[in-house]
């Protein structure tokens, strides 16, 4: 079964809080070494892939707004062929220069808008995963500092 990072540092604080206290310790608790490690692991070879999920986010912004560039220039050119087939027609000559500088100016507005949304779309997306992947490392930092000050405390006392 596979479990995200978040699901992992659930049972690591699990694991924590079910730890055993040790009496006249100081507060240090007995956890299965083992299975902190095999944890850990888990953590690092997730990591990985939520890095992967990031960039993933990244490349379909930049795949949205070249498709929105390339829509808009699609849309520009037929703008562009078909004022050019009106140009013959003097009557016409005025009318079509104006629509198609108004089509050409709602495609550029649209690619702008599509652009803004989709970079907009993309940052809230980085933002929560870099906010959740830096949440996620506190609290591995926090556990191993916590592992290492339990570990400390033994050795003081066993050298008491």
């Amino acid at each position: 079964m596979s479990m995200n990072i978040e699901e992992i540092l659930d049972q690591l604080d699990d694991m924590l809080d079910a730890a055993w206290s040790m009496p006249l310790s100081g507060g240090k608790i007995l956890v299965e070494g083992e299975r902190v490690r095999d944890l850990v692991d888990a953590i690092r070879a997730n990591l990985p892939s939520e890095v992967r999920q990031a960039k993933a986010i990244v490349k379909d912004r930049t795949d949205i707004v070249d498709t929105a560039k390339k829509e808009a220039e699609a849309i520009i050119r037929k703008a562009e062929e078909r004022r050019n087939q009106i140009l013959s027609q003097e009557e016409i000559v005025v009318q079509a220069q104006e629509k198609a500088n108004e089509i050409q100016a709602q495609t550029q507005k649209r690619a702008r808008d599509m652009r803004r949304t989709a970079q907009e779309f993309t940052e809230d997306l980085l933002r929560r995963t870099e906010e959740a992947l830096s949440q996620q490392v506190a609290q591995v930092r926090q556990a191993r500092v916590s592992l290492r000050s339990g570990n400390n405390k033994q050795g003081e006392n066993a050298a008491e």
